[in-house]
């Protein structure tokens, strides 16, 4: 897949320098930040995503002790 990416100039210019000083690419580094953060980013957005499903009425929030009973972890 082939991604094209317009970056602010500040941050373009960071990494440039990056990548002068330590002769790796520019997809290297934009890929450790994917691969840095993208664990967190769908946390968040799904997470934002069931709590508006939640306040719309189109899923219920099931209580921490009713899971951990069900799945035989209560104590």
């Amino acid at each position: 897949m082939t991604l094209s990416i317009r970056l602010p100039d500040d941050m373009s210019a960071r990494l440039d320098g990056l990548v002068a000083a330590t002769k790796r690419s520019k997809t290297f580094y934009v890929l450790e930040a994917i691969r840095a953060h993208i664990d967190d980013l769908e946390d968040i957005y799904l997470a934002e995503k069931e709590l508006e499903d939640i306040r719309a009425g189109r899923s219920i929030a099931v209580p921490l002790e009713q899971v951990m009973q069900r799945y035989g972890l209560a104590s």
